[in-house]
């Protein structure tokens, strides 16, 4: 099992590291908000990585893989609300109303878009059972400590992601370049939802 356990956690490494929506609205987040705002984010990544993980569990992740209309719909929305956030951050309507209600609202927002993430569901159902020791009887006591330590790697990626852009912010996002930065970063979050689009079709 330990070994298993191993190699799962190294899938979930190079999974956590390849280039995709959490990984560049964080990033584009902490610049923009600076650490706080995008330590609250991954909290929320990670508490809907979590729930979508015990829903596989349970199986209700199977339905969503079997039911063509309901993936389509959580695709669409996720890729309409990520286009959101590129909207928002255009307008620069973000972190007008405190630091507070920021981490709040970015913590809201990364739940959202992590529920309304199939890819994340089919990870789950597609991946994780083949990391589950055969002939064994603890099936969904296995699946959960998979969850676990799914959910922890991502944790770790995404906070060392939100805390290295979070230091670049006083050199990118100050003075005459701030509205430069923030636009840039608006559009680059919009072709990140194009791409979860296009990257989720099938």
């Amino acid at each position: 099992m330990t070994i298993q356990l191993l190699e799962f956690a190294l899938t979930a490494l190079i999974i956590e590291l390849t280039p995709g929506p959490n990984m560049a609205w964080l990033a584009a987040l902490s610049l923009a908000e600076g650490r706080r705002a995008g330590l609250a984010a991954v909290a929320g990544v990670s508490l809907g990585l979590a729930g979508i993980g015990v829903a596989a569990v349970f199986g209700l992740a199977a339905v969503l893989d079997g039911n063509r209309i309901l993936y389509d719909v959580l695709r669409y929305a996720g890729s309409v609300f990520l286009l959101y956030l590129a909207w928002e951050g255009w307008r620069g309507a973000e972190g007008n109303n405190g630091e507070k209600s920021g981490r709040a609202a970015a913590f809201g927002r990364a739940l959202a878009q992590n529920l309304l993430n199939p890819k994340a569901a089919l990870f789950y159902i597609a991946v994780m059972p083949m990391f589950l020791v055969p002939g064994r009887q603890d099936v969904m006591a296995q699946s959960l400590v998979l969850v676990v330590i799914y959910v922890s790697v991502a944790t770790a990626v995404h906070a060392g992601i939100v805390l290295f852009a979070a230091s670049l912010r006083p050199y990118l996002v100050a003075g005459p370049h701030e509205r430069l930065v923030r636009r840039l970063l608006a559009v680059s979050l919009a072709l990140v939802a194009i791409w979860f689009f296009w990257s989720t079709h099938r």
